[in-house]
Formats: C-alpha cells, structure tokens, sequence
C-alpha cells in the first residue's frame, strides 16, 4: 500500500498540486475483472476543496486518471452493512455508482475519510446509510478529529511559508544586489540589516509623538458629544411623560370607534339577511292562487300553472342558514310552501293521468272492407295534447321524483292497449290485402310461427299442391311488407320523440334511477312470451327509452312476424323476398335523416331479420337435403334432373329478389350450399342402377349448370363453373371412350392385347411371334371389319347417342365430333402398331383415313 500511495502522490497528483489522503481498490459490483483505484485528494492552495478520482492501471503499470467527481455533488454514501464485513458500498452522485472493495479495512478507512471530509468541507450534506460505526466514532473522536485539523492547519500554514511568491524573491534578489559587497560576509550583512531595522523603530516612534495633541483634541471633542447626547435624552423623556396621558386618551377613543364600526355591520348584515329572506321567501298572491285552484282548463291557465310551479321551486330551493329554519315566520312560510307543493303535485298527477287514461280508451275504427290503401293511425293529435305540460312534468321530476316515474307507467299501461288495437287492426288489413277475405287461410297462417316451412314446398316431385307462384304475387308479397314497414316507421319514431321529451329520458339524472328500477321489476310485461331470450340485449334493456317503447309496442313484434309468416308462406320463396325487404328497410332508416339514431323499431326489425335468417338457413337446409337425398327412378333416360332444375328456378328468382338489395352475403353462401348439394346429387348416379349411360346423364347436366351458371355471371359460383366444366369434360370423354370401342370391338381388344405384351417387356418385332397376336390372327380380325361394316356400325352408333341424349342441350354435335377425332386417334393408333408390330406383312385395314373421314362427313349430313 505504501509503494501504492507513494506512486501514486509521486506519478498522479503532485503535478497536478493535488494532495492524496486516502485510497481504495476497488471493482465494479459483479464484474470483478476490471481493477480500479478510488482516490480521495484535496488542493493544496486555498481554498481547500476534496474530490474522488477513478484512477485506472494501463498494461505498463502507469497510472491514468479515468473520471474524476467534486465531492460537493456527492448525495449519499451507502455502506451495505458496514459491520457485517461486507465489501460492498454504493456512492450517488447523479447516478448510483456500485463498488465492491478489496478488503474491509480498506472500506472501512475510506467510508471514515468521506465522512471526515462531509463534516469539515461539505458541512454534512452528504447522508450516509447503513454505516453506524462512522457516526458513533465521530461522536467519540471528536476531539482527535479537532486535533487533525488543528495539525492539518499548521501544516497548510507551515507550508504556506515553505515557498516564497515571485514579489518576495525579486524583493530580496534587488536587496541582494544594494549590499552587494556584504553578501560574502554574513555578519556584517546582518548587522547591517539590523541598523537599517533600528532607524525605522525610530522613525515610528516619533510619527507616534508627533500625534499625541491630535489624539487629545479628538478626546476632548468626544466628550462633548457624550454630553450633547445626555442632554437629547433627557428631552426625550420628557415628551414621553407627556403623551403617556394622551396615548390612554387615543387608546380609549379608538375602542369606541370599533364598538360604533360592529354596531353598524351587525345592523346592515341583519338587514341584509332580512331583505334576503323577504325577497327569496316570498311567493306572490297570483302565484298562490294558480298553484291553489290549479286549473289547467286553457293554455293560459297551464302557462299561469307553469310559473307559478316554477316560482315555487325557486322559493322552496333557496339555500337557507339552518338556524333560520328555527323562526317561526320562516318555518311558516316553508310549511306553506311545501302545501301548495303537495296540493300541486297531487292536482296534476290526477289530471294528467286522467288524460292518459281518456287517450287509452280511445276507439279504434274497425276493420272494413279492404281500401285501395293501407294507412296507421296517426297520434299527433294526442301528443299535441300532451305536450303544453312538458314543464310541468320537467318541474314535477325535479320536485318529486318517486312520484314523477310512476307516471310513465300509467302512460304505458293505457296507451299501451290502444296501440294494440291499432296495431293489430293494421296487420289484420295487410294480410287482407294479401290473402282476401279468406278467414280460414288467414287464422290458418297466423297459427304457425315463422320459420316453420312445410317441406312439400320443396318436394321435387314437382306436385305443388295449393301454391301458385307466379312473379306478380312475389311482387305484393315485397309491396305489402314494404308499405306496412314504411306505416310503422313515423308511428314508432313519433312515440319515441315524444316520450323522450314528454318524460324528460333523453337527460342524464339521478332521477331517472328510480324509473329503471320499477321498469326492471315489470319487466315480465315489458318483453312478451314470444320473444327468445337472445333476442333482446342486455345494453338495450338498460335504456329507459326502450322499455318504455317495449311495453307500449308489447303486440309489435309478434304481430310482425306472423304478417312475415304469412308473406313467406303466399309465395314458395316468400323468405326471399321477407329477408331483402327487411335488409333493405333497415338500411334505408339507418341512411334516413327523420331516423332516430336508436330507433325503437329499429330494434324490433333486427331482432325480427335474425329470425328471418333463420327461417331462410331453415328452408335452405331443407332443399339441400332433399337434393342430396333424392332417389332416381330406375327407368329413367336421361335429361336434366329435378335437382339442377329446381337450382337453376331457385337462383333465377332469387337473383331477381337481391337485384336491388343492398347485401347479398345470405344468398351467396346459399348459392355455394345449394350447388354442393347439387353436385353431390349428380355424383350419386355412379352408383344408381340407371338403364342409360350414367357418364352420358352426369355430361349432359354438368353441362347444363355450366351454361347455366355462364349465363348468370354469378361471382360467388365462379369456381363451381368451372367445376362444372371439368366435370362435364371428364364424362364426356368417359362416355366417347365407352361408346367408340363398340364399332371396332374385337379388333380394339387385339390391339389392347399387343399393347400390353409390349408394356410386359416383349419387343415391338417380336409381338407377331406369339400365337394370339400372330399375323394370321390379325389378318382374321381386319378381315372382320370391311369398310361398309364400319359404316354401318358408326349409323348405329350415331342413333344410339341422337335417341338417348336431350335435345334441349344440344350437345350430339359436340359429341359426335368428339367421337370423330377419338376414332382418327384410335385408327393412326392402330396403323402405327401394324407398322411397327408387323412390319413387311404387307396387311392393312380395309378403310383409310379419307374413307374414315367420309363416312363421319356422310352420317352427319344426312341427319341434318
């Protein structure tokens, strides 16, 4: 350690006039690779002032200052248990340093010279934690403590005179130079000095009598003042003993003065007082009287009625001191208040329920004969009515609120049953409009839900018994559902409107609590029986608004689903037209400007299009199953089947139906279930016992799906088109090949023969060898199929394929041409194995190529 500090003294800080007082090794805490010295150092020239210097080791053993901190921007030193022989400590500077040291004594010696330094420089701003020792050893060496400094002290000062400045040295360098010739001899220099010494005492000495009469004149002078001062004071003293009576006098004086203030505020604030509780509390004779007969007979009456209330509530409102309420004027005026309230309250509520219950049992126009219009009942009349006291009923929900909900109750309940009448009547029309007056079919479709289908509508027999379907009926189906729509659309919107204003619902106030809490508990009347759980949610049931509209339109929904039953059931694919027109019908209010954003019926139609998707999935379900679950008659010949016919009559009227809508995302995923089924119907022939060619059947109506489908450009059945055209060429190339080896049938099967001798491994020279594929054999087998024979036999073919395949299709060109250019490739086939099977034999057929291509052009020409 002494080489250390010495080194370091030498090499580091003595140039740098720097003076080391302690040192630590130390290493970054978890890297203990890198070795560091921590040096505490101060300056050696006034002022005095510490720092901590990094000083780093280089590979040459020489020292290198890394980073150096003033010891005045130190915060805090944490020793990490200091008596626990822990080496490691923290030091915070503007970031945390952690350090782990060589040894304990050395932190230790280094945690006491930091603390040292806190309290003689940096007058103990520093804290330090967990380091107990360090301060109970300050307490007790705080005499050593003084003691170093006093001998830090004496040597700054020692060396403060060990070096003399630059004045000093050219001082005793010019004094050297005057008594040049007695510098060699030392004595007779210092008594020279000692001389020149003496001469100046004496100089002081006389400067100082020279003065003496000056200092007695300043004497004499200060006495005077002294006495100057003596006589001030007691001047002084004796103004004091005279205002000492005239301060009491002042003091007294001023008490009064502050007693006549107070009486004087006492009196304006009580008049104040007064005049407020005079002015707040005091309702005029025409207010009283509006608010005693309560009269609501005219409008102007209701207007008197109206300021009167609200004259009222600003009286009864008036914030007052509690002890107030103790004087008898006072408590009288607020009982009397608080009985023209109640005599108020009770007046209004009982007129205005006598209204709800006048407007509820109004009578409804029975159900006549059909008009050439369907119209709903219009209730502007009554909300006119009601509207005049939408300040009082404002007014009544801020003065009584638990009186104030009960009434959107009786409202609901009243005209909840003329809203049923009428609503019911309109339906009863419309479905007149649509069946006639056909009681019996009428009461027969409203008992069935909607979504219950009858599957003899689908049934692929073709017998639809009871159902005429013709265009002009779907078009009254989507007409009559449109029109009911756009008549219920201003009825709900209007009683919407006005229950928000009417009942004040649209405001967000503690009041309206109670009206969702008695709501909630009717809230078995408010959703009718009918109506599935799912159909209601949660965040709708929560608005007042919407269960107010609930219960006063509780027949709505059930009634328009049965008229959506009953529409669905005029026509076979009256779903369709049910689900466009309520998609449509919703789009159209959402995209309305007279729309309410949370319509009531908006609601009411969303909860019913779920169903109508349902009923739509439901009937397509079922046609899916039929399809694929029909069975073919063994006689049949052939031709379009049922199931591509009744696909192409679905996808003709329902692109019809969507033509205009505004989503089609149901009928695409339809189209796609409804061709999978059809596809696997027509995939089922393989396996039916049918008395004509399946592959012909299964050509013939992937065919047909194919025009079909190119026809429609229907973008969601893209890839079943060309599905279908795959298919359609895969069986008619299965069905030439089956058909084209009836011709040439034994001369087909020795070439089958030749060429799987030549798969075995059997040289092409070496076939004629083998006694079945001798040229013999093969002469006997040409010699089977003259010209005129093939002739004949592609005739027969010929009317065999016109006989079975439909001519609606008119696909016989495209297969006979098909079996044209199959059999040129079978004949250049066969010609190619004589040639090289049997080369030099000499045999060939009976025909040629040209004769092949004029029996074909001769076969087709006569049955044009």
């Amino acid at each position: 350690m002494a080489s250390l500090w010495s080194s370091l003294e030498r090499d580091v800080f003595s140039p740098q006039k720097k003076r080391l007082l302690e040192t630590i090794r130390v290493w970054k805490t978890g890297k203990k690779k890198k070795m560091s010295i921590l040096c505490v150092v101060v300056d050696t020239f006034r002022p005095v002032q510490p720092f901590l210097v990094k000083v780093k080791v280089d590979r040459g053993e020489q020292y290198k200052i890394a980073y150096r901190w003033p010891l005045a921007e130190l915060k805090l030193v944490d020793g990490k248990n200091l008596n626990q022989a822990s080496l490691d400590f923290d030091l915070k500077f503007d970031k945390v340093y952690k350090w782990t040291a060589g040894s304990f004594d050395e932190k230790k010696t280094f945690i006491r010279c930091l603390w040292k330094l806190n309290h003689r420089f940096l007058s103990s701003s520093v804290v330090f934690v967990n380091v107990p020792s360090c301060a109970a050893e300050g307490s007790q060496r705080l005499q050593e403590d003084r003691k170093d400094t006093a001998e830090t002290e004496n040597q700054e000062e020692l060396s403060a005179y060990q070096e003399m400045t630059a004045k000093e040295a050219d001082d005793v360098l010019k004094l050297m130079e005057e008594y040049e010739p007695l510098v060699s001899n030392s004595v007779a220099f210092a008594e020279q000095l000692s001389n020149d010494l003496h001469v100046l005492d004496e100089a002081n000495l006389r400067s100082i009598l020279s003065s003496e009469k000056q200092v007695a004149q300043l004497m004499t002078s200060i006495d005077e003042a002294l006495a100057e001062v003596a006589r001030v004071e007691e001047t002084l003293q004796t103004y004091d003993e005279l205002l000492g009576s005239v301060k009491q006098q002042m003091d007294h004086i001023h008490q009064e003065n502050s007693l006549l203030h107070r009486i004087v505020s006492n009196k304006t604030r009580l008049m104040d007082e007064i005049l407020f509780l005079t002015t707040h509390l005091d309702l005029s004779r025409e207010h009283c009287d509006a608010l005693s007969r309560a009269d609501f007979s005219s409008p102007s009456r209701v207007k008197a009625c109206i300021a009167a209330a609200e004259a009222l509530s600003g009286c009864m409102n008036v914030q007052i001191e509690p002890g107030y309420r103790k004087l008898q004027a006072v408590a009288e005026q607020l009982i009397m208040f608080e009985t023209f309230k109640q005599n108020f309250e009770n007046c209004f509520v009982s007129y205005i329920t006598n209204i709800f219950e006048l407007q509820g049992n109004s009578l409804v126009p029975a159900v006549g004969q059909p008009t050439d219009k369907l119209s709903a009942p219009s209730h502007r009349l009554h909300h006119e009515e009601l509207i005049p006291y939408a300040p009082l009923m404002a007014w009544l929900r801020n003065a009584n609120p638990v009186l104030f909900c009960d009434l959107p109750r009786v409202y609901t309940q009243n005209l909840s049953r003329l809203y049923d009448q009428e609503i019911k009547a309109l339906f009863e029309q419309a479905k007149t409009f649509l069946l006639g007056r056909r009681r019996g079919s009428l009461q027969e479709s409203s008992e069935k839900p909607m979504g219950s289908r009858q599957q003899s509508r689908w049934s692929l027999s073709g017998n639809r018994e009871g159902q005429e379907d013709t265009p002009d009926k779907g078009n009254i189906v989507k007409q009559m559902l449109e029109q009911v729509l756009r008549e219920l659309q201003p009825l709900c919107t209007a009683e919407q409107q006005f229950i928000e204003k009417f009942f004040q619902l649209g405001q967000d106030t503690t009041a309206l609590q109670v009206l969702e809490a008695s709501t909630t508990k009717r809230g078995e009347t408010m959703v009718s029986p009918e109506d599935p759980p799912c159909t209601k949610p949660q965040r709708q049931l929560e608005k007042p608004t919407t269960r107010l509209l609930s219960e006063i339109f509780g027949c709505l929904e059930p009634e328009l689903r049965g008229f959506l039953d009953v529409c669905s059931k005029i026509h076979r694919f009256g779903c369709l037209q049910v689900l466009v027109t309520l998609n449509d019908s919703i789009f159209e209010m959402w995209g309305s400007s007279s729309a309410l954003p949370s319509s009531f019926l908006n609601n009411v139609l969303g909860n019913t299009l779920v169903l109508a998707k349902s009923s739509f999935n439901k009937c397509i379900e079922a046609l899916c199953k039929e399809i694929e679950e029909v069975k073919m008659p063994s006689k049949m010949k052939g031709g379009i089947l049922p199931s591509v016919s009744r696909f192409e009559e679905f996808v003709t009227f329902s692109e019809e139906v969507f033509r205009t809508a505004h989503r089609r995302g149901e009928l695409d995923k339809a189209h796609l279930r409804l061709a999978d089924s059809v596809f696997s119907s027509i995939n089922s022939l393989s396996s039916a016992n049918l008395k004509v060619n399946t592959d012909m059947v299964m050509m013939e109506n992937f065919y047909h799906i194919h025009c079909f489908l190119c026809q429609k450009k229907i973008h969601c059945l893209e890839a079943k088109k060309r599905e279908a055209k795959q298919r359609y060429s895969e069986h008619m190339e299965k069905y030439v090949i089956k058909y084209l080896g009836q011709p040439l049938e034994k001369l087909n099967h020795f070439f089958e023969g030749v060429k799987a001798r030549v798969a075995q491994g059997v040289k092409e020279e070496e076939v004629s060898f083998h006694l079945a594929y001798s040229k013999q054999e093969l002469r006997k087998v040409i010699e089977k199929y003259p010209g005129k024979e093939v002739k004949r036999a592609l005739e027969i073919l010929y009317r065999k394929i016109r006989k079975y395949l439909s001519a609606e299709e008119n696909l016989l060109p495209v297969v006979w041409h098909a079996m044209e250019q199959e059999f040129i490739h079978q004949y250049r086939e066969f010609e190619g194995l004589i040639q090289r099977c049997y080369s030099g034999s000499g045999i060939a057929m009976d025909f040629t190529m040209e004769d092949l291509l004029s029996y074909f052009n001769s076969i087709t020409l006569s049955n044009i």
